[in-house]
């Protein structure tokens, strides 16, 4: 718990470097490794300022009601909740995007499941717009990222969490893609039923923290982050079975998924594709850090 004085008002305003350099040593104090960047983004929030706006003007001056806002942006934080859900948006794909705590925070590694579908994409030829579905789309990070790069791509996307929906419809109007986005509301790809048209690509960066690790997270993803985005269940598979044994029904012909793993379940992975005998080849991706991030499965030429 945080036991240090917070920044008192009374007496004249800080400012704003020590202001800056004050709350970073609170949030240092804390255990929070990221102390320093935290606090210069809670900062330019509660200025209403760029970061570069606000380095700039270090030596400047502060109100004290700037100050004021602040420390209760600095105290939410070292209540461990994630600078993302303090600011409401995050930055994905040189994008930023909407977030609450209805939908899990959309992080950096999940870029290299966006870059494989790309690629895969650009090598479909097709007399027609792409058509893409993302399952369990939260903020709408993956699905607005490909609308952005696929200009004539259509992007259906699915969650089972209508407040999770309502912040990814938020993001495709933000981005101006809404209207090649189509939105569905239910479990997995039992919403779609049997009207749905087939897909060139299914993605998904689907719930695999195996239950029993869920407790063991550093607090702002066990603490603050939506449960139901995180608990793969007790093997962390629990949501790549159904995919994996109902998908290829969804593809066109030489269509592909493309999931987000954990990096140390790639051959569970690839293994339930496999063994579904539906797909005519199956690949794990790294990351540039070279760890297993991205299961591919190409559809066989007829479903």
């Amino acid at each position: 718990m945080e036991n240090h004085t917070t920044i008192a008002t009374e007496t004249a305003a800080p400012g704003l470097g020590e202001l800056l350099s004050h709350g970073a040593s609170r949030l240092a104090r804390a255990g929070i490794e990221s102390a320093r960047l935290d606090a210069e983004v809670l900062l330019a929030d509660a200025l209403a300022l760029t970061r570069e706006q606000m380095l700039v003007a270090a030596h400047a001056p502060l109100r004290a009601e700037q100050v004021e806002r602040f420390e209760a942006l600095l105290q939410r934080r070292l209540r461990r909740e994630p600078v993302a859900y303090i600011t409401g948006r995050r930055e994905f794909w040189s994008l930023e995007f909407q977030v609450t705590r209805d939908v899990l925070i959309p992080r950096p590694e999940t870029e290299r499941l966006v870059e494989a579908a790309l690629l895969l994409g650009a090598q479909m030829a097709s007399h027609r717009p792409l058509r893409v579905l993302d399952i369990g789309t939260g903020s709408g990070a993956i699905a607005v990222s490909l609308a952005k790069e696929m200009p004539t791509a259509l992007i259906y996307a699915t969650d089972i969490s209508p407040a999770a929906l309502a912040v990814a419809r938020r993001n495709a109007l933000c981005h101006r893609v809404a209207h090649r986005m189509r939105f569905f509301c239910g479990d997995m790809l039992a919403v779609l039923g049997e009207k749905i048209a087939r897909f060139d690509l299914l993605v998904s960066n689907p719930p695999y923290i195996r239950r029993a690790e869920i407790d063991k997270l550093e607090p702002e993803v066990r603490d603050w982050e939506p449960r139901g985005a995180l608990d793969g269940g007790a093997d962390g598979l629990n949501f790549y079975r159904p995919i994996a044994a109902q998908a290829w029904r969804y593809l066109n012909p030489h269509g592909a998924v493309v999931l987000e793993i954990d990096t140390a379940m790639g051959f569970e992975v690839a293994a339930l594709f496999q063994q579904a005998e539906r797909y005519r080849e199956v690949a794990i991706l790294q990351d540039y850090a070279g760890w297993d991030r991205v299961v591919v499965a190409s559809a066989a030429a007829a479903n």
